[in-house]
């Protein structure tokens, strides 16, 4: 008997059609900076002094230039001549690392962690684009699935649509953050930037050991996505849960109780969180009941630099 197909109601399952309808909601957004796309290593912008598109200066001729840069009008007018520098355009590049872990299937407003996360990477990519931007996403966790970088809106439905795919197939094994990140860096190449978003359950001891590695290829920024009672204490009162088609009640009275129950749901943001701060990364927390646009316009907007 076949598996039954799931509905994409765009609470427990991501709905597909909103994932592209977000584009619209992006439009209203601040659009992002213009900035030139150039080779950068790690948060160090570079410059590429060659035959590119982007005239950068000019400086004094020297042996073995290339006589077909020369700045005729330059030196003309000072009697020395000069010879014309450029900077090589480059695509600036955004890959999404998104959480399916089963973590990720939870949620007790509005929506499961796991479909809030796929409207921020939606909306990430259509603001991504927007800038000019290639972006793509590799989903790790439950799914282990790769969709490389692509331009243009064409680039931004295809994630759109690679996330609503996957969200729909029978999870697998859970990852680690350490092995998502390893393969991740495999495939920062040139100008690049990765945006994680995840709830953090995910997050383990080498994972800092494999974030620094890929800090040093990209400009990483974190979006930890949370459930209301993974943020605060809960008040006093019964609580239905549900898990691998299982329904039962947790009843949570003492404050002791409820402490330790908001430890536990809290231990993915915490790690998350302290990982993301030790190594100076930009790093927003939402609900799953919050709009994501200024968390994504705070990580890949104002301030970037490639």
């Amino acid at each position: 008997m076949s598996a039954a197909v799931p509905i994409p109601d765009g609470r427990v399952h991501v709905s597909l059609p909103e994932l592209i309808a977000l584009r619209a909601r992006v439009a209203r957004a601040p659009a992002p900076p213009v900035v030139s796309r150039v080779q950068r290593s790690g948060q160090r912008p570079g410059r590429l002094h060659g035959r590119g598109m982007d005239y950068a200066e000019s400086r004094v001729y020297q042996a073995g230039d290339d006589v077909r840069r020369m700045d005729w009008r330059l030196t003309a007018r000072s009697g020395v001549a000069h010879t014309k520098l450029f900077q090589e355009e480059r695509e600036g590049r955004l890959l999404i690392l998104l959480d399916s872990n089963a973590s990720m299937r939870f949620g007790t407003r509005t929506r499961f962690k796991s479909v809030q996360a796929a409207r921020a990477a939606a909306m990430a990519a259509w603001y991504a684009v927007r800038g000019g931007d290639r972006v793509g996403v590799l989903a790790f966790g439950g799914q282990r699935q790769l969709l490389r970088p692509l331009g243009g809106a064409r680039g931004a439905l295809a994630v759109a649509g690679a996330i609503a795919a996957w969200d729909a197939l029978p999870p697998g094994a859970d990852e680690t953050l350490s092995s998502a990140l390893q393969r991740a860096g495999r495939l920062m190449h040139g100008a690049s930037r990765v945006l994680i978003v995840s709830d953090g359950f995910a997050v383990d001891d080498a994972a800092r050991g494999r974030m620094l590695g890929l800090v040093g290829k990209a400009e990483v920024s974190v979006l930890t996505v949370a459930d209301a009672l993974e943020l605060a204490q809960p008040p006093a009162g019964r609580y239905p849960f549900a898990h691998g088609g299982v329904h039962y009640d947790v009843v949570l009275q003492g404050d002791r109780q409820r402490a330790e129950f908001a430890r536990a749901l809290g231990d993915g943001v915490r790690r998350l969180s302290a990982l993301a701060t030790g190594l100076n990364l930009r790093e927003r927390t939402i609900d799953t009941a919050a709009d994501p646009l200024d968390a994504i316009v705070a990580l890949l907007g104002t301030g970037r630099a490639r």
